[in-house]
Parts: C-alpha cells; structure tokens; sequence
C-alpha cells in the first residue's frame, strides 16, 4: 500500500479547506443572485466531490517526502525470553 507522508498530509488539508471555501463563497453568491438556497448547497456539495476526489486518494503529489525508517534491530528471541520473566519482579526481604 501507498500512503501520503506527512508534509503531503498537510497540502492535502490546505488544498481540501481552499476547495470548500471557494466552492462556499462562490455558491454563496450564485445563491443569492438566484435566490435559491439550494443552489448553494448544490455547489457546495459539487466542492466537496471534487476536493474528496484531489485530496484523498495519495497521488504523487503529496508522496514526495517519505520517511526514512531505521532498520529494525535482530534480537535473539530464545535468551531474550528466558531473562524477560524476572525483569518486572522486586525482591522484598
């Protein structure tokens, strides 16, 4: 699977907050040009699909910054699970 990293996260937010916004405003006006609410929620409703459809699937766009993950340390698991048992134990006198 492909995910966003971080840095592609945060341009996916503004990018969706920049769409609505637009969509509202501009659905706002044409709303009260025709006077029909329904107009703006339609338009409204069209921003959202539309800022869905840019911001969630995880297109290049926002892939570009990946992390680098350390690799992962091998441990021995038959003497690691042996001494693990007494680790939590206090002893009391």
């Amino acid at each position: 699977p492909i995910f966003q990293d971080f840095v592609g996260q945060g341009k996916a937010e503004r990018w969706s907050r920049l769409i609505i916004t637009l969509f509202g405003v501009v659905g706002l006006i044409y709303g009260a040009i025709v006077q029909q609410f329904s107009q703006t929620v339609y338009i409204l409703g069209a921003g959202f699909v539309l800022s869905s459809l840019i911001t969630i699937p995880p297109w290049p766009l926002f892939r570009r910054n990946p992390l680098k993950w350390q690799k992962p340390i091998e441990t021995d698991t038959k003497s690691s699970s042996s001494e693990s048992g007494d680790e939590g134990k206090k002893k009391r006198k």
